[in-house]
């Protein structure tokens, strides 16, 4: 029985929590490594381990005795996986492929050479080597290593702005004249059966690059919606994957599909697969990782996802109230967090909608932001 399967995960964030979540399902009980010890799956399980994914000692005894091991963030030590996988413990996704997915610059090489399109750039060795480059300005540089969630992440406008760039390896890409930014949740098993969720249109806040809001389905026609899932499919078969990964991608104003980046986890634009789709994007992570069939990705109702940012300290009792106030709505449904000594602006919850009509869905969704925004504005 898959129940007597002995399941690790890198991470312990709240991606992991709701890998968990749905792991109880299936009657498993998941093991996690995390440094973190106030982090989010610490209350979810028995089997915490506080110790750090990107180091090698502490992922080489985490993952004696697993059977399986997947990651929520792709900041972990792929020399010891490597090794784990060479023990005999299965490793999905791949060590090679997180190791493709930590370097912006080497994924971007991957995704050219299997003929994905992707938006130009450059190689940026640190913040003196982008004085070379002020005749591809105005551009947007974003960190090789390390960035997620808006981090890592800028638009120089002019060479006064280099005086502030990033001071370590980064890509300078071109700027490109974008209509919508789009995610694919792309899933895969060892047997090579693929499914893919719907794409979802996702809108980021301008001043700190994070996800703000999703819908789904897109509002893209449906050649270009099988277009995008079409890339994610390819892009998936390439790397062997096994699990799940999240494409996202641009729609450029004259209508092309541009990659942007590549998850190969669960991932934020696929939250509202929890109440919108027939099997969450973290159940189909689970059965993809120990075997199992892959569920059917259909989307059952139209979903709106918001995330909840930290406010200031001032403004906490503000949020309660108005958290309050959005569970007093139907058919939406909160995801807290319970993250501890959260800085502002991060991210510490969402909300779904899943409603028959968009319009039904978008309207309580006005409101939402409303309430939220208000809240951060008046910091």
């Amino acid at each position: 029985m898959i129940s007597n399967l002995k399941v690790g995960i890198l991470g312990g964030g709240q991606l992991g929590a709701m890998l968990i979540r749905h792991a109880l399902d299936y009657g498993l009980n998941i093991s996690i490594l995390e440094k973190d010890a106030n982090a989010p799956c610490a209350k979810f399980t028995s089997s915490f381990v506080c110790g750090d994914p990107s180091n090698y000692e502490d992922v080489l005894a985490f993952g004696d005795g697993l059977d399986v091991i997947t990651i929520e963030k792709e900041a972990v030590s792929t020399k010891a996986l490597r090794e784990l996988e060479r023990r005999g413990v299965k490793v999905f996704p791949k060590p090679e492929t997180i190791e493709l997915i930590q370097d912006k610059f080497i994924q971007k090489k991957f995704l050219q050479n299997n003929n994905i399109p992707v938006v130009p750039g450059v190689p940026i060795l640190d913040r003196a080597d982008l004085y070379n480059h002020v005749g591809k300005l105005p551009a947007c540089l974003k960190k090789c290593r390390s960035g997620y969630d808006g981090y890592g992440v800028m638009v120089l406008e002019n060479e006064t702005d280099l005086e502030d760039a990033f001071d370590e390896p980064g890509i300078l890409e071109d700027l490109i004249e974008i209509e919508h930014e789009i995610s694919v949740i792309v899933s895969r098993n060892e047997a090579g059966v693929i499914e893919c969720y719907d794409p979802v249109l996702m809108i980021f806040d301008k001043k700190r690059f994070v996800l703000d809001f999703q819908l789904c389905p897109a509002n893209i026609s449906q050649q270009l919606a099988l277009e995008a899932s079409t890339l994610a499919v390819r892009i998936a078969e390439a790397l062997d994957l096994v699990g799940l990964m999240a494409v996202e991608m641009f729609v450029t104003k004259d209508g092309r599909l541009l990659v942007n980046e590549l998850a190969p986890r669960p991932h934020n634009s696929g939250h509202h697969t929890i109440e919108a789709c027939a099997t969450s994007q973290y159940e189909q992570q689970l059965r993809a990782i120990l075997g199992l069939p892959l569920g059917r990705t259909d989307l059952q109702r139209n979903a709106v996802m918001i995330n909840i940012l930290e406010p200031g300290a001032a403004k906490k009792s503000s949020l309660e109230s108005a958290i309050k106030t959005i569970l007093g709505m139907s058919h939406v449904h909160l995801h807290w967090y319970g993250k501890q000594d959260s800085r502002e602006g991060r991210k510490i919850g969402h909300v779904t909608i899943a409603e028959h009509t968009m319009e039904n869905a978008l309207s309580k969704a006005v409101m939402i932001r409303h309430l939220l925004k208000s809240i951060h504005e008046t910091n």
